[in-house]
């Protein structure tokens, strides 16, 4: 259902775009959004947007720095990450959310590795 990609290594101070497909329609998501998880830690929340696009969330940590888009026509949702640390190294994730709450019915996409070299 969702294919990222779009990670690799980087250097500190950096960019990545990463981008997720969606089979189907996008708009069968209410929210979608990226999430990562780094070695030994939880899976957190990074960045969410809205099916219109007009909500966006950031975790701290990344605001001012990432930026999530998404394309309907292309049925892609995207994070921007400019200025990466190397405390942003993790498997990034992207999720589907079909209705206004999280479910264990959510889409989760394979996952896409960013590491960033200090």
């Amino acid at each position: 259902q969702l294919q990222a990609s779009g990670g690799g290594l980087v250097q500190a101070g950096g960019s990545l775009r990463l981008s997720c497909v969606v089979s189907g329609s996008i708009s069968n998501f209410y929210r979608m959004g990226w999430y990562r998880q780094a070695p030994g830690n939880q899976r957190e929340l990074v960045a969410t947007i809205t099916r219109r696009g007009d909500r966006q969330i950031y975790v701290n940590s990344v605001r001012g720095r990432f930026s999530i888009s998404r394309s309907s026509a292309e049925n892609t949702i995207y994070l921007q990450m400019n200025n990466l640390k190397p405390e942003d190294t993790a498997v990034y994730y992207c999720k589907g959310q079909e209705n206004t709450y999280a479910s264990p019915n959510d889409y989760w996409g394979q996952g896409t590795l960013v590491t960033v070299s200090s």
